[in-house]
């Protein structure tokens, strides 16, 4: 990507790093890592014309974290209620859709960044 002058590398990180969460301080600190590389390595890079940029999820709608099962409990929906401003799961096609905008040439000018995706729960 050097070498050509151009690129684009997306992280799809988790959120977990940017709030905390009880009983997941070596799991949040490791993700915490990870954003903290794209940061840096996103600034270091950016002379070359290769973006790094970072998006954290949590909430977002998919079947491995939030099943059915999981989507269809009342105690789960009072928690997106209450936890979340958005008050639903972010959509998979939302989040797709702005990852393949951050992938594009109109995203050229995010350098280092990481975008919170994830209906509110977190406020950067």
């Amino acid at each position: 990507m050097i070498a050509r002058r151009s690129g684009k590398i997306l992280v799809m990180g988790s959120a977990s790093a940017l709030r905390g969460i009880k009983r997941t301080s070596t799991y949040s600190a490791a993700r915490g890592a990870q954003l903290a590389y794209v940061q840096a390595v996103g600034v270091e890079v950016a002379p070359h014309n290769v973006q790094v940029n970072a998006i954290a999820q949590n909430f977002v709608d998919n079947p491995t974290y939030f099943p059915p099962e999981v989507q269809s409990n009342p105690r789960f929906q009072e928690r997106l209620k209450w936890e979340v401003p958005l008050g639903r799961l972010v959509g998979a096609e939302e989040d797709a859709e702005f990852a393949a905008y951050l992938c594009g040439e109109q995203a050229n000018c995010f350098v280092g960044q990481v975008f919170p995706i994830c209906g509110g729960w977190v406020v950067r």
